[in-house]
């Protein structure tokens, strides 16, 4: 049975960062979570990575391959919503999730890692438009999953899977090296909107 919209094709960015708990001085992983305008129709006053979708200027060759599209697209939107200026060839393919049929706003979005390391992270000052994104927060994935399970943010299920795979990393060279070698997450299996030879990207 097709679905009656097509899902629209999109990016987001998963940026990590390492930083030292004050109190114990436990090295870990944070990464960064934007809240959305209570007042938009798609994850309305969520938490969510930067992202959003792909637009026609994204698209880089006359193939109109997705995959240059989504990195122009993570890169792009990074810069919008949180004033961060990325580089395409840091992003790491990690996941391609689609939202279920039958919702107002249906996406096919494309997941991206990308490692702040010390040398970067001072040009990685956010900062929000205040429109469609709000505030900022830079947190670990068990924080952010502990204060989701006491109902003091709401994460998308994306959002929350993504942050359990995080879980038991504490250094930034452990996450990427998992992320580059671990198979990519595709949501639902066999997603008829995730073509990654068709869309310009190699699995191998």
């Amino acid at each position: 049975m097709e679905d009656s919209e097509p899902p629209v094709p999109a990016a987001t960015v998963v940026l990590a960062r390492e930083s030292a708990r004050s109190g114990s001085g436990q090295q870990q992983i944070e990464v960064l979570l934007l809240r959305r305008n209570a007042k938009l129709v798609f994850h309305g006053g969520h938490w969510v990575f930067p992202g959003g979708r792909i637009d026609e200027a994204d698209f880089v060759d006359e193939a109109r391959l997705e995959y240059p599209a989504a990195v122009q697209a993570a890169v792009r939107e990074t810069r919008e919503e949180a004033g961060i200026e990325l580089l395409p060839e840091h992003l790491i393919h990690t996941a391609h999730w689609t939202t279920p049929p039958n919702l107002p706003r249906r996406f096919s979005t494309w997941f991206f890692l990308y490692p702040l390391y010390e040398a970067s992270r001072e040009a990685a000052r956010v900062t929000v438009d205040n429109d469609e994104i709000l505030d900022f927060r830079w947190l670990s994935p068990d924080q952010a999953l502990s204060e989701a399970k006491q109902q003091k943010i709401v994460l998308p299920r994306p959002t929350q899977t993504t942050l359990r795979d995080m879980l038991g990393f504490r250094h930034l060279d452990e996450l990427v090296a998992a992320a580059s070698a671990g198979e990519i997450r595709v949501f639902p299996e066999n997603s008829e909107h995730y073509r990654p030879d068709e869309m310009g990207y190699n699995q191998a």
